[in-house]
Parts: C-alpha cells; sequence; structure tokens
C-alpha cells in the first residue's frame, strides 16, 4: 500500500517536474551548465584580478560602466524597435552618429560656447533637449518613409531597407563631419574627485546624473502610461490592438520616436565624454550595443539597460586588468561573448524563449 503510493507520488513529481519535450528539456540542461561554466570562469578572472589590483580593478570598472551607459541608451532604440515591429533597425547606430555631430555643431557653432561655464551648461541642457527631438523626428521619418510600407513585406525587404538607410546616414554624416574625426570642446564641468586612491572623473558623475533618469522616465512610460500599454499591446498583437481602438501606426511611429531620443541623448553625452566625432562612429558602437540588446534580452527593455552595462563593464575590464587579453582584443571578446550567448541562451539573459506556431 505504502510503496504504491510511494510510486504515484514520484509519478506526480515526475509529472510536475516534466516542463517541455525532451529535447526542450535537453536543451535547458544545456544552456544551464554553459551559463554555470561560463558564469564560474568570468567569476574566477574578476576575483584573480581583484586580488591582484584592487585599485585598477574599480578604476577600470567605473570607466566601463560610463561607456555601458552609453551602450545601453542606443541598446534601447533597438530593443523597443524590435519589441514591436521585430525589425532590427541596422539605421540606429548612424542615427546615434548624427546625433553626435548635431550636438558638436550645436554647442559649439550654433550656441558658441566652448567652455565649461554657466553658459556652457545652459547650452548642453538646451542641446540635451533638441538632440533628443533631432533624434525622434529623424526616426519618425525613417519609419514613416522607408519602414512603414513594408511592414507586411517578407522580413529580407525591411532588413536590406535597414542596411540601406544605415548607410544613407552614414554619407549625411560624412558630408557633416568631414571624412576625419573632429575634436570638439566639451562643456560640462570637468575635474577629478578621489575616493582613496581611485580617481572619478565629474564627466562620468555628469554621464550618469544625466543618464539613469532618462532610463528611468523611460521604464515608467512604457509600463504606467497609456501610451506604454498601447505599446505592449501593439508588440503582442497588432490586429487585436486595432480592434481595441489603439492607433497602431501612430504608436509604431512613438516607438520610433522614444528610440531616436534615447540615440540622441547618448550622441550627446558621449560628444561630451570623448569629444570627438567621426562619421563611422556609428557602425562601431551601434554593433556595440546591438550585441549588448541580444545580451540582455532583445525586445526586453531592462534587458537592453543590462547588457549595455555588462558589455562596458567586460570591455572596462578586458581593457584595463593586468590579466587580460588587452585592448587589441576588445572588439573580439565583445562579439565573442555576442556569439556564445547566441549559442547557449539564444533569449538573452532577460528575454523569453518564443516558439513560433505553424
Amino acid at each position: 500500500m505504502n510503496e504504491g503510493n510511494g510510486v504515484t507520488l514520484a509519478k506526480v513529481v515526475e509529472a510536475k517536474k516534466f516542463s517541455g519535450t525532451p529535447g526542450q528539456i535537453r536543451q535547458q540542461r544545456v544552456e544551464r551548465i554553459g551559463a554555470i561554466s561560463i558564469s564560474a570562469l568570468a567569476a574566477v578572472w574578476m576575483l584573480v584580478n581583484l586580488i591582484k589590483a584592487p585599485e585598477q580593478f574599480a578604476q577600470v570598472a567605473i570607466s566601463g560602466l560610463r561607456n555601458g551607459l552609453i551602450y545601453a541608451l542606443i541598446a534601447l532604440g533597438y530593443t523597443l524597435v524590435y519589441g514591436i515591429i521585430e525589425l532590427i533597425n541596422f539605421a540606429h547606430g548612424d542615427l546615434f552618429m548624427l546625433s553626435a555631430v548635431f550636438s558638436s555643431f550645436f554647442i559649439t557653432y550654433w550656441m558658441g560656447a566652448d567652455q565649461s561655464n554657466g553658459y556652457g551648461w545652459f547650452a548642453f541642457g538646451l542641446c540635451l533637449i533638441a538632440v533628443m527631438v533631432f533624434g525622434a523626428v529623424i526616426n519618425v521619418l525613417i519609419e514613416r518613409l522607408a519602414y512603414r510600407r513594408l511592414r507586411h513585406a517578407p522580413r529580407l525587404a525591411p532588413l536590406i531597407t535597414a542596411v540601406g538607410m544605415s548607410f544613407l546616414l552614414n554619407f549625411i554624416g560624412l558630408k557633416w563631419n568631414g571624412s576625419t574625426p573632429r575634436q570638439w570642446p566639451t562643456v560640462i564641468p570637468s575635474g577629478d574627485i578621489y575616493i582613496g586612491e581611485i580617481r572619478i572623473s565629474m564627466i562620468t558623475i555628469w554621464l550618469f546624473l544625466v543618464g539613469f533618469p532618462l532610463l528611468l522616465a523611460l521604464n515608467y512610460l512604457v509600463t504606467n502610461t497609456k501610451q506604454g500599454k498601447a505599446m505592449r499591446a501593439t508588440s503582442q498583437d497588432r490586429d487585436a490592438s486595432t480592434l481595441m481602438g489603439i492607433n497602431v501606426n501612430k504608436t509604431i511611429a512613438f516607438t520610433f520616436a522614444l528610440g531616436g531620443a534615447m540615440a540622441g541623448a547618448a550622441g550627446l553625452l558621449y560628444q561630451q565624454s570623448i569629444g570627438t566625432t567621426s562619421y563611422n562612429l556609428g557602425f562601431q558602437l551601434g554593433l556595440i550595443a546591438f550585441t549588448s540588446a541580444v545580451l540582455g534580452g532583445i525586445g526586453n527593455l531592462w534587458g537592453a539597460v543590462v547588457g549595455g552595462l555588462l558589455i562596458g563593464l567586460i570591455q572596462g575590464l578586458n581593457d584595463g586588468l593586468p590579466i587580460a587579453f588587452g585592448q587589441a582584443w576588445s572588439q573580439s571578446v565583445v562579439f565573442t561573448i555576442l556569439i556564445i550567448i547566441l549559442v547557449f541562451k539564444p533569449a538573452g539573459l532577460l528575454g523569453k524563449a518564443v516558439t513560433e506556431k505553424v
């Protein structure tokens, strides 16, 4: 009697544990083992470096997180657009580049500010608003003129169109900025503060003071407002959203505007922190930001933020730690991470696997 109850109980437990086909369970085990192995290797590597050079570790981690914040702002544009129309907008990196060039001209030539003083800070604040509007308008125009008509076309058509838009924006950047990198003055407060032996630049602090409120505001808008609910409903089912009275075209255009505004803010912060603009800037940083979006789980808002910060941190640690591949291998390390993530966890760190119905 008891043995029979035990067998029955075991079957019930086994049935509760079962959460997919044998192939899916095997895939979950492979993903879990892969994630644990990679995490263990990364933890050992960071621990050894932390013990060997703790101050250097903290210094390069701060620099890496600063770059990661810019990656996160750009990655949000990729993930917002993919989340609502499942398009990888390859033109987004070049929109970021154009925003950096726009910011340089706005502050230096149009406002005539080239020093960190009251007028320079005023120019920076005004430029933040202007460049976000600039990015939003350009992105909405791209959606209206290039992508909207291809919304029901095979996926390859809008993808190729996105590549074409990337080349177009790149050419505009080439004519606007010139073929060589240009140096620009920065107007946000400079200088350093010290915590023990660790130096933190004021530019890094300003980047976080501007960047994080933008991330929080975007998250609030998407999760707590009527327009945000419309965005989430449209991303799940466009036809049902239309039946519920949601204007799908306006909602998608609004999403592109948000992504463009984030790219605009990232362009300004990059220009002020690095002080250099180049027409091919969007290619490299756009790819890194796209990698960040995939790492975090493309389509997931906080996934893009986590992915961006992680990529920036890993890049910073790899470039500056005593036991690491070094700056020459920086890009290789970033894209190796992308390949590993796609192999072991295609949905990304915070993404959810979706099965397409046939």
